[in-house]
C-alpha cells in the first residue's frame, strides 16, 4: 500500500506540472492526503481532473460570495484556495450556494481544514451526496462506499452548523449525578495529608 507521505510528495509534484505554484502545490499534497486517509477517492479524483486540465478551461474565483455561479465550471482548486484564506468572512454567511464546480471530490479538504479553523462542523451537499466535516478530524458521507469519480457538481450547498450537545439537559443531570458518586468527603486526615499541609517549612 502507498503511504501517505508518498501520496503527498507525488501529488505536489504532479500539481506543480499542470502549472500550479508550488505554494498551491503544498496545499493540494496535503488535501489529497486527507481524503485518502478518510477513506475517499482523492487522488483518482485528482488524476481525471488534471487529465482535462489543460486541454479545457475552468473558471477561477477570486471573491467567493453567498451564490456563485459560472456558465464554466469552477476549478476546485483555486475556488478551494480562496475560500480557506477568506474563511473568517465567509463563515458570517449561513449558507453558501454554487453551480458547476469540477471535480468537487477536491473542494472538500479545503473545507475541512476551514472547520478546523472557525471550530464549527461545516455541512457540504454535493447534488444528492452529503458530507459532514467535523473539525478536520473526520468526515461522515453517504458517498464513502462509492468510489467513483464525480467530474461536475450542477448544485452545490455548503452550511455552517452551530456547535450544539448532542444530548439534552436531563441527560447531562443524570450523568452528573452518577459521576458524584466518585467524589470523596474532605475528612481531617485527609486535610493533613493533602498537598501543601502540615506544620514544617522546607523552604
Amino acid at each position: 500500500m502507498i503511504s501517505l507521505s508518498e501520496i503527498d510528495t507525488t501529488v505536489k509534484r504532479a500539481t506543480k506540472a499542470v502549472g500550479f505554484s508550488w505554494g498551491i502545490a503544498e496545499e493540494v499534497g496535503k488535501g489529497i492526503s486527507l481524503l485518502e486517509m478518510f477513506g475517499l477517492p482523492g487522488l483518482k479524483n485528482l488524476n481525471q481532473y488534471y487529465k482535462i486540465y489543460k486541454d479545457k478551461k475552468f473558471q477561477n474565483i477570486s471573491l467567493i460570495s453567498k451564490s456563485n455561479i459560472s456558465k464554466i465550471s469552477y476549478c476546485p482548486i483555486t475556488s478551494g484556495i480562496n475560500f480557506l484564506d477568506q474563511i473568517f468572512t465567509l463563515k458570517e454567511f449561513s449558507e453558501i450556494d454554487f453551480e458547476n464546480l469540477a471535480f468537487p471530490i477536491l473542494f472538500i479538504p479545503f473545507l475541512s481544514r476551514s472547520s478546523e479553523i472557525i471550530g464549527k462542523k461545516i455541512f457540504f451537499k454535493v447534488d444528492e451526496r452529503e458530507f459532514l466535516l467535523n473539525f478536520n478530524q473526520s468526515i461522515f458521507s453517504n458517498y464513502l462506499k462509492e468510489q467513483i469519480v464525480i467530474e461536475k457538481a450542477n448544485k452545490i450547498k455548503i452550511i455552517f452548523l452551530e456547535n450544539e450537545n448532542t444530548f439534552n439537559e436531563n441527560d447531562w443531570k443524570e450523568l452528573y449525578s452518577l459521576s458524584k458518586e466518585t467524589f470523596v468527603d474532605e475528612s481531617e486526615e485527609l486535610k493533613k495529608t493533602a498537598a501543601g499541609a502540615g506544620f514544617t517549612d522546607n523552604d
